[in-house]
């Protein structure tokens, strides 16, 4: 062989015999070594710990979750009337980190609370303060009190077609205009409803005049001083000027605010097809009552709660819900088997400060009669975290494979 080939393998030769000997030959000075010992945190005490372990984390689930906070931060899970679905509600909020967030769940035939999660102030809260608070714009929430009132008066159906002006999610006086000619570019007043397209519910509820827009959001439960203040004061104002009196029935203002007890409770009257009632939880004082007594005069004639359901529903299907209810986040079984309905909205406010993004709807199985109402706030200040859809969807997915298989 040519000298420059044996000089390589007798290179190569040493390297190899060198790296056997230190590797193998050589004692590790890690295997000699005892591993150092470490603390554990301290439990606050061994009911919690045992109660914790048994009911939160003895499930199927393979999620790891790096992102909680040691036992101690959690005794707020342990309370609730469903641990496991607090549980998740705590880890989304760890691990997509909102602003500010509220998420809470009730049973629609009990009306209880069954579990909730709040982050505020850069962590998670032990107190679920922003429940009864009401200094929340309800932005396009505040549609389905403009579709409430129009189906209510009879004057218009979820099929009476509206004139679309201009972009859809902007409101000037020149949208509100009715015009002359008939080849205006018009729109379903359900799927206006579904996409939360501003200039049709203005159009809607300047015709609608400021007397039946009050009457609906007071059936509602706007305007209502409640026992202890147990949700605040949620304010609905419609004034006599048409642009105004627009902004208003579009939900395009600040100034109609909501508490998200409240939005748990018309969403569940909707479903239900009942009296308004607050939700209430057995230790969740002063933030939501023990007991609840239906609001008077409260109710809506039956084809207008069966229209409400049915707008929600295309909100779902066809809407603005439609992307993060696929398949992706809900499983196609469930999917196929619950009525959804809900009601999406976003808009700046200030108390606190940010971009809000509302979630409020239903999940109903028509079998078992079986049913809960979701409501999800987030306040987004710099990065806007997951959508309020995808974690309603995400889950309606665990209680339906909780309580329904």
């Amino acid at each position: 062989m040519p000298y420059p080939v044996r000089l390589f393998n007798r290179l190569l030769l040493i390297a190899f015999v060198l790296f056997f000997f230190f590797r193998c030959v050589l004692p590790n000075p890690k295997q000699n070594s005892e591993p150092t010992p470490q603390k554990l945190p301290e439990a606050p005490d061994a009911p919690i710990i045992a109660s914790f372990t048994k009911e939160a984390l003895s499930s199927n689930d393979t999620t790891t979750d790096n992102s909680l906070q040691p036992l101690s931060d959690s005794t707020h899970i342990l309370s609730q009337k469903n641990v496991f679905l607090a549980k998740k509600i705590d880890y989304y909020l760890r691990v997509y980190k909102p602003d500010h967030a509220i998420i809470l769940v009730v049973d629609a035939n009990s009306n209880e609370i069954i579990s909730w999660g709040q982050r505020s102030e850069q962590e998670i809260q032990n107190t679920p303060y922003y429940l009864s608070q009401s200094t929340f714009p309800a932005a396009s929430l505040a549609k389905t009190i403009t579709l409430a009132a129009a189906l209510e008066s009879q004057k218009f159906f979820l099929d009476s077609p509206i004139p679309l002006i201009g972009r859809a999610h902007t409101l000037y006086k020149y949208q509100l205009q009715l015009p002359q000619n008939a080849e205006t570019n018009n729109i379903s007043l359900q799927e206006a409803y579904a996409r939360s397209y501003n200039p049709p519910f203005g159009i809607v509820g300047i015709q609608l005049g400021a007397k039946h827009l009050s009457a609906a959001a007071s059936k509602l439960g706007f305007n209502t001083s409640y026992p202890s203040n147990i949700p605040e004061n949620s304010n609905y104002y419609a004034p006599e000027s048409d642009f105004e009196t627009a902004e208003v029935a579009s939900g395009f203002t600040k100034k109609t605010t909501l508490s998200p007890l409240l939005a748990a409770a018309q969403i569940r009257a909707i479903l239900k097809k009942d009296a308004l009632k607050i939700p209430t939880a057995e230790n969740l004082l002063p933030y939501a009552p023990i007991q609840s007594e239906e609001i008077k005069d409260s109710k809506f004639e039956e084809k207008t709660y069966e229209g409400l359901q049915n707008a929600m529903m295309h909100t779902i299907s066809n809407g603005t819900a439609q992307k993060n209810f696929s398949t992706r986040f809900l499983a196609k079984r469930f999917k196929e088997r619950l009525d959804l309905g809900g009601k999406t909205g976003s808009l700046d406010g200030l108390e606190p400060k940010g971009r809000y993004e509302w979630f409020a709807g239903f999940a109903h199985d028509p079998l078992t009669d079986e049913g809960i109402v979701l409501v999800i706030m987030q306040v987004h200040q710099d990065i806007r975290t997951q959508a309020a859809t995808q974690i309603a969807s995400l889950l309606i997915n665990i209680w339906a494979k909780e309580f329904l298989e």
